[in-house]
């Protein structure tokens, strides 16, 4: 699936509408992450990615993507349903009782372009890994992607994958850290200082780009990029610099909307800064 630039910044921006609306509509769920990684879901589904909207489960002979962070879930709704996997008017049932959208992605209830439950942070690096390996096993040469957020990487597990992944020469791996340096209790560095962590995926063996995730040619040059890295030997990470609630001028840069739901007046002080461009559902 590929377009022009201007329809993927149009998406961009009615994307940001659709979850700032769903996680207005049930007063619950993570506005800050899901708005700073737009322009990467926008990348990833409508330029990088070999994927199907079918969705075969088995994910044979296409590239895997599987959200680590999933706090981050209305994002990756928003992003799986204009890109065709569900219809779009489902977005109006986000966590909803017995909906398909749970807060965090779940498989129990079968949304397609789901294939793992997430949200227990630092396990999605560890599944990408498998995931990477079978593919290798299957002589299936699509890859395999992993986002990750900066708070997560105080999960001892991330760091244990990392090693494996190097060790073994995982190299038809990109993982990506969402690094907007908050998290829910406060500033990275307040909470646990991840100090360079450049330098710190380079001595576990990983080949490490750096990029500015809210600049969308940015991110869709840098994915490809990363893509061209893959079967070096080598996994791939991207250290993709954003800012947290980025489209919304209240929310960006505060942790205080990881996960805070707007009232009606901040709902529509968000959509007089976010115009209605595909429309809405």
């Amino acid at each position: 699936m590929s377009h022009d630039l201007p329809y993927l910044e149009k998406l961009c921006t009615q994307i940001r509408r659709d979850i700032v609306r769903m996680v207005h509509a049930c007063q619950s769920g993570h506005p800050g992450g899901s708005l700073g990684c737009t322009e990467f879901f926008v990348a990833m589904y409508f330029q990088i990615l070999k994927h199907n909207p079918e969705f075969n489960k088995n994910g044979r002979d296409e590239d895997l993507f599987f959200l680590s962070n999933g706090h981050i879930s209305p994002v990756w709704y928003a992003t799986l349903a204009r890109s065709g996997y569900f219809d779009v008017k489902e977005l109006a049932t986000f966590r909803n009782l017995n909906s398909r959208l749970q807060g965090h992605p779940a498989t129990h209830e079968g949304l397609p372009g789901v294939r793992v439950a997430s949200g227990s942070l630092g396990q999605g690096l560890s599944v990408a890994v498998g995931a990477a390996q079978a593919k290798k096993l299957n002589k299936d040469t699509n890859l395999v992607y992993v986002l990750m957020g900066d708070g997560e990487q105080q999960e001892g597990q991330v760091w244990e994958a990392a090693m494996y992944a190097a060790h073994h020469k995982v190299d038809n791996l990109i993982a990506t850290i969402d690094y907007n340096g908050q998290q829910i209790d406060g500033p990275v560095k307040e909470i646990m200082d991840l100090k360079n962590l450049k330098a710190k995926w380079e001595a576990f063996g990983w080949e490490v780009r750096e990029f500015n995730g809210n600049n969308l040619p940015e991110v869709i040059d840098s994915m490809n990029v990363a893509k061209s890295l893959t079967g070096k030997g080598k996994p791939v990470l991207n250290l993709m610099k954003t800012e947290m609630g980025y489209g919304v001028d209240y929310m960006m840069g505060s942790h205080k909307w990881h996960g805070v739901a707007p009232n009606d007046e901040e709902l529509d002080a968000a959509m007089a800064q976010l115009e209605e461009t595909i429309g809405d559902y």
